[in-house]
């Protein structure tokens, strides 16, 4: 499998994917967004960043970018798609997926250890993982918190498409260990697709053993392979 990761202007996790990725295996190269995706594209990555500086919303002018249009296509040919962190809100600016993601509630950046809860461990995204695991994976972000009308967050939840939710580490789901203020302490969505997903915290970031203190994000990048 060959796993494009787009680089936007200001775009700054796109090499920590790749090596994340290359060192479980999968081949995986930086695409400049301009130059579109290659042909032999069979997984993708949205990385995080400041996207064109977050101006407007955060990933709201990458959104908008003629690659999405593929990345669109693709995934809906059933092609694995990922947006992690400001890969997240280009997702949701460009209705990968459903919500959006806004101003953390502490109306600050934040960049810290938390804790997940897998919610299901049946997708791509999760099957190395059991039901109800707890991980612990970074996040970095100032416009984190997941929003979504109360409507729509039911239906997320009846049609089972929430990956996982910010917890304690014994895997309660509370208000204190939720660091942004998501809603329902939703921290990854999946799209119409269980091949796409969006995630907050960087799954990269906890993958090598010789920079990370947790390991526990590789399970998301499995799905790759």
């Amino acid at each position: 499998m060959t796993v494009s990761v787009v680089q936007f202007g200001g775009s700054n996790c796109d090499r920590d994917a790749v090596r994340a990725l290359s060192y479980l295996g999968v081949e995986a190269e930086r695409v400049w967004h301009e130059d579109g995706l290659p042909e032999d594209t069979d997984g993708i990555v949205l990385p995080g960043g400041f996207s064109y500086g977050d101006y407007l919303r955060a990933g709201a002018m990458a959104a908008r970018a003629p690659v999405m249009n593929e990345v669109r296509a693709a995934a809906d040919r059933g092609v694995p798609v990922l947006g992690v962190c400001n890969g997240a809100q280009i997702g949701s600016e460009s209705g990968l997926t459903p919500g959006a993601f806004t101003t953390n509630a502490s109306a600050r950046f934040q960049c810290e250890p938390v804790f997940l809860r897998v919610e299901r461990a049946d997708t791509p995204w999760t099957a190395a993982y059991d039901e109800g695991e707890v991980i612990e994976v970074p996040i970095a972000h100032g416009e984190g918190r997941f929003e979504i009308d109360d409507e729509a967050y039911e239906d997320l939840v009846d049609d089972d498409r929430i990956l996982f939710r910010y917890c304690d580490a014994e895997g309660a789901v509370t208000d204190a260990a939720n660091p942004n203020g998501s809603t329902g302490n939703v921290a990854g969505v999946l799209g119409e697709r269980e091949t796409v997903a969006v995630l907050m915290p960087h799954p990269e970031r906890a993958t090598l053993p010789d920079v990370a203190t947790s390991t526990d994000g590789a399970g998301v990048l499995h799905a790759f392979r």
